[in-house]
């Protein structure tokens, strides 16, 4: 045995001081659980691929072998999820006509459009450019970016995250909107939709890397793998023709074609006062072939039955879904999605062989495995839709999403979207026998906390505990990650990883599973969380 394996026992065994584990991760089982569902045998896990089956008939036979009950409806193990799919089908023609002449802007290198409508053909004409600053219509905060105007049938162009996204101290925006921590409103998705409930014909979000906290290269990796949504019953109403991405300094060259100072803008939209403003001269066609077919991909579910109180569930829930084959970088076209997110399978798996080995919980623990997390967090949100076991008695959600792998136990636990709700106390206690501490997320900008799959449950009042454990966003691991791995085919399992580090993550938050699943108590959301009054609208079923 080295000296680093040594060190690392060492260390690890003072960070689980404190009452004694009956159950512990065992890092080797999270390492060959990693390995087998991050090999290229799974070709990247993509939806609707053979990825998928590979991926439910392992996670659903170590389940079995566990001795787990199906979770799913009807005794099933899976939960079929209804996706709309689209996929890019040749090459497509942006164009935009301004004062200054034709602009023409790649697919690629300029702008990433698709559509999520099922059609094969998407052709928007001539249509009028409009900056809608933040594109945020939020009434309880006083903010209106649109300020009645008629958007039907333009292309809007939206800054990526939040008003109050880096404003100097003093401005009078400053801590609007959270400050640097995103929320809702910052997401491109809420962008997205706000664009479809104007009417318009398609929307471009401005990127920067600070605002949407990854480089322009992330996007263009993964965008010509299939986009998925949930099967819609109006389609107009919902999603707009055309919707992506555009450079940031392709804006402002199309900004400044029609005689508008971009920076000048960017301020403006910082105030109350801000209205959209008509690019004058400019209009822009869009044009793209793609494919349409409506499929079903799978949730699996796994449960082990409460002793006491079965009808009460905690649910631990985690994607096993990454972006199949897509981009080729260099020869490799698998995007074996190894920390993002074989890992959080890997340690759903491993939960659950310590819940089944431990004396049976007074709750029902589930596992809910989420298919198309990276399409939109859409296998949780059809759960969320249709949940198998009640919303209203679910004590809380456990989010498993990204495991670095490594011996370096970090002092700290990361909680994504600190200060929501009392499931902060309950980690932070187990934490503190661990010789660990909480801070929140230290790259709020990138509003972690909305993109991953506990949020379309705790949209409907579950108290969600996303505690992104060892990663700190500090290390030299989790650098390197985020700027050479995420969402990349580099993003793969070799063989000198060890998740010694990640077991005893895994242990942390086995404790705090356990410790609800033994409990009569119901964390709440914390007064003036914007998902305190779905969880009181549900507060009879748990008296």
């Amino acid at each position: 045995m080295n000296r680093l394996r040594l060190t690392l026992l060492a260390s690890a065994a003072l960070l689980v001081a404190g009452p004694a584990l009956a159950q512990t991760a065992d890092p080797a089982l999270l390492n060959e659980h990693t390995r087998v569902l991050a090999s290229d045998e799974f070709e990247g896990r993509g939806v609707a691929t053979p990825g998928e089956q590979k991926t439910v008939d392992y996670v659903v036979e170590q389940f079995r072998a566990l001795g787990l009950e199906p979770g799913g409806p009807d005794g099933q193990w899976v939960q079929s999820a209804k996706l709309s799919r689209t996929q890019q089908a040749g090459p497509a023609t942006i164009v935009a006509r301004t004062p200054a002449g034709e602009m023409e802007l790649r697919r690629g290198p300029d702008v990433l459009v698709a559509s999520d409508q099922p059609l094969e053909r998407i052709t928007v004409t001539d249509a009028p450019v409009v900056f809608v600053g933040y594109g945020v219509d939020a009434p309880e905060r006083n903010w209106d970016d649109f300020k009645g105007m008629d958007l039907k049938g333009k292309i809007l162009l939206v800054i990526v995250n939040d008003p109050d996204f880096g404003a100097p101290e003093g401005h009078p925006v400053a801590g609007r909107f959270d400050g640097n921590a995103m929320t809702f409103y910052g997401r491109w998705t809420y962008k997205f939709q706000e664009a479809a409930a104007q009417g318009a014909a398609g929307v471009l979000v401005i990127h920067d890397t600070p605002g949407a906290g990854y480089g322009w290269s992330v996007l263009e990796g993964s965008s010509t793998a299939p986009d998925f949504d949930i099967v819609r019953q109006d389609w107009a109403a919902e999603r707009v023709p055309a919707q992506g991405w555009i450079q940031g300094e392709a804006a402002e060259r199309l900004i400044r074609s029609a005689g508008l100072d971009y920076a000048a803008l960017r301020e403006q939209a910082r105030t109350e006062e801000f209205r959209p403003v008509v690019l004058p001269g400019v209009t822009m066609s869009i044009d793209f072939g793609q494919t349409h077919d409506n499929i079903e991909s799978r949730n699996i579910l796994a449960r082990i039955p409460g002793s006491e109180r079965p009808d009460e569930t905690v649910l631990y829930g985690a994607h096993w879904d990454a972006y199949g084959r897509a981009t080729p970088v260099g020869d490799d076209d698998i995007y074996n999605g190894a920390v993002d997110n074989a890992t959080g399978v890997a340690a759903m798996i491993e939960l659950a062989r310590m819940f089944k080995e431990g004396a049976p919980p007074e709750r029902s623990v589930v596992f809910g495995i989420w298919t198309a997390e990276e399409a939109g967090l859409l296998g949780a949100e059809y759960y969320a839709a249709n949940p198998v076991w009640p919303l209203e008695t679910t004590v809380a959600n456990l989010n498993m999403d990204s495991l670095l792998p490594g011996t370096e136990v970090s002092p700290q636990i990361v909680v994504m979207g600190a200060g929501k709700s009392q499931t902060d106390a309950w980690v932070g206690r187990r934490a503190t026998e661990q010789g660990r501490v909480l801070i929140p997320d230290p790259a709020p900008q990138a509003g972690g906390f909305y993109r991953s799959d506990h949020f379309p449950l705790a949209r409907r009042g579950v108290p969600a505990l996303f505690a992104a454990a060892g990663f700190t966003g500090h290390n030299e691991a989790s650098r390197d990650y985020v700027q050479n791995r995420y969402h990349k085919p580099s993003d793969e399992w070799t063989p000198e990883w060890v998740m010694d580090a990640a077991a005893v993550d895994v242990n942390l938050l086995y404790l705090v599973g356990s410790d609800l699943a033994n409990s009569e108590e119901w964390p709440e959301w914390n007064a003036g969380s914007e998902f305190e009054a779905a969880r009181k609208a549900s507060a009879s079923a748990r008296e």
